[in-house]
């Protein structure tokens, strides 16, 4: 499977020492004028990008300003700065703009339902939509998805070989973009979600502090804590520790951990623990029952919910050895998972469900062995 797009690279950027210090340095002098005073690490810094990007102090205040009740009007100073930041077109000032992405897209997200004017937000939100519009030139993402009806190259056919150029199976990530000047609420969804999928363009540059930023506004857009499948999830950690004493201890762990499981089944029948499956099986009002509300819950279509997922996926399955971020990004999977058995959503049930089961499985699981694969290729063993 192969990813059809303009190549960007993804790739540490080296902060130069010329024009992109002076960006910098010009930034964070008109940042001063509005946050004052700006910690000394940052006017101090041989590296003020850098420092941008990775202080905790300054993201710590730049994110309380933006959480403000005032916050995303059109007069707002921080907003402006904000805008005329990505627009210096300096890739490494760019990042810094994207790192305060999740929580623009989220508190814009959840006051958009209660229609405040938030023109601030907006603008930055439209400075990266254009951004991406530019960059991608009019083409859609596309996959490359294996096409079953062409013959294998490790086989010998008789029907005649297709040209695979002519007949490629493709299928959309996303859509081609058309330009938009102001953000209507048809369209909104898809322009925060376009910015999303910059966002997760370069996320492998993002500071751990941003990703969960991310993954706590996907909670607070799902509405529903989706506490309930944690117990399911303690309850599979639970018998995959079983099965790891049932095969280090013998017979002895063979023993227990049945026992332990006649006890997991006894408390279950008594209705203490809800499955994934019952819940599947129940209707949308069932899980509205069983899961906690909470404020800022916003319309969730799949332009908007593709994006959040893809960086859950990364915040998951990433390098990055954070537990907080991961707990984060299992939390919002619950709540996400959550919120799609409610809306009766078979698309967002598969997304959400998949990756659930995924940021459960143990991080040093083997495979059961392959009998048909030979781990030596000097001696290999043949049975008949």
């Amino acid at each position: 499977m192969s990813i059809h797009h303009h190549t960007r690279d993804s790739s540490i950027i080296e902060f130069s020492k010329s024009d992109s210090d002076e960006k910098a340095r010009s930034v964070i002098e008109s940042l001063s004028l509005i946050l004052d005073p700006l910690p000394p690490s940052l006017t101090s810094s041989e590296n003020p990008a850098f420092s941008l990007l990775h202080d905790p102090q300054l993201a710590k205040t730049i994110s309380w300003h933006l959480r403000q009740p005032d916050s995303g009007a059109g007069d707002n100073n921080l907003c402006r700065w904000l805008y005329d930041t990505f627009q210096s077109s300096d890739p490494n000032l760019q990042i810094v703009v994207l790192r305060f992405l999740p929580i623009i897209a989220g508190i814009y997200l959840s006051r958009a339902v209660l229609r405040k004017p938030l023109a601030g937000f907006e603008a930055i939100l439209l400075a990266l939509y254009a951004h991406e519009t530019t960059f991608r030139g009019g083409q859609p993402i596309t996959v490359n998805v294996p096409d079953l009806s062409h013959s294998s190259l490790y086989h010998e056919t008789r029907a005649a070989v297709k040209n695979n150029s002519t007949n490629l199976n493709l299928a959309i990530l996303s859509p081609s973009l058309e330009p938009h000047g102001t953000v209507r609420s048809t369209k909104r969804a898809r322009i925060v979600g376009v910015a999303l999928e910059l966002y997760y363009s370069r996320i492998s540059l993002m500071p751990i502090s941003s990703k969960i930023e991310f993954c706590e506004f996907c909670v607070i857009w799902a509405g529903l804590n989706g506490d309930m499948f944690k117990e399911d999830e303690n309850h599979d950690e639970k018998e995959i520790k079983e099965e790891e004493e049932e095969e280090e201890g013998g017979s002895s762990s063979k023993v227990l951990s049945e026992g332990t499981s006649e006890d997991v089944g006894e408390e279950g029948s008594g209705g203490t623990s809800t499955s994934v499956e019952n819940v599947v099986l129940n209707n949308s009002s069932s899980v509205e029952e069983n899961c906690e509300k909470k404020e800022g819950r916003i319309p969730l279509p799949w332009e908007l919910l593709q994006p959040a997922l893809r960086v859950l996926g990364h915040c998951l399955m990433g390098p990055m050895e954070s537990k907080e971020l991961k707990e984060a990004a299992r939390a919002a999977c619950r709540s996400l998972y959550a919120r799609a058995l409610h809306d009766v959503n078979s698309q967002a049930i598969l997304a959400t469900g998949s990756l659930l089961k995924i940021g459960n499985m143990p991080k040093n699981s083997t495979p059961e062995p392959d009998p048909t694969e030979i781990s030596d290729f000097n001696n290999p063993i043949i049975t008949l």
